[in-house]
């Protein structure tokens, strides 16, 4: 019973491994090199056009700004945060956090956006929502503990700590906030 088993299972394997051959072999005949090079120079320019466009980007007021921030110690220090926790943003983790702030305001502006602070391993980091969102988390004070998912994360120099997404927040086991990433809204 086993030796037919163990057949069965050699021919599956043997059909697999010949289909799989025969399948790229009649992609490879239908490839001409005409197409292939085609292929090739599309993706060599596009990636020279991006590399075009990056260094013209960084030649601009915006981007000489952005690269003096990045090298200062205070866009060093929020490199560094993001690598504190890039891992478990990657992996879609929970990060027990401690709210630090609720009525965070960036550079004094009420622009509507409502921004919740924490700190992570001995790192602040800001959240940003509209108002109707920041209603779920309402009843959140300073010092309460959280855990928190995030799908990303981004810097900027307008901003004194790393952006991280609060993509799902939970405290005590009970969830506060969940992103709705059906809506074309994904901030």
């Amino acid at each position: 019973m086993k030796n037919k088993k163990n057949v069965v299972y050699a021919l599956i394997l043997a059909l697999v491994v010949v289909s799989g051959l025969v399948f790229a072999n009649r992609e490879i005949k239908n490839e001409t090199p005409e197409n292939s090079s085609l292929k090739s120079s599309s993706v060599a320019d596009k990636k020279s056009r991006l590399m075009n466009e990056k260094k013209k980007w960084e030649a601009s007021p915006d981007g000489i700004k952005y690269k003096t921030w990045e090298a200062s110690p205070e866009g060093k220090k929020v490199h560094a945060s993001y690598d504190k926790i890039k891992k478990d943003i990657k992996a879609f983790t929970t990060m027990e956090a401690v709210v630090t702030s609720v009525t965070f305001q960036r550079n004094g502006k009420s622009s509507g956006i409502k921004w919740l602070i924490v700190r992570i391993d001995d790192e602040e980091y800001m959240m940003q929502f509209t108002p109707k969102e920041f209603e779920q988390l309402n009843d959140l004070k300073v010092n309460d503990k959280i855990s928190v998912r995030s799908h990303s994360a981004g810097y900027s120099p307008n901003h004194p700590y790393l952006m991280v997404s609060g993509d799902y927040i939970e405290q005590n086991g009970k969830l506060l906030f969940k992103r709705d990433f059906s809506k074309n809204n994904l901030c």
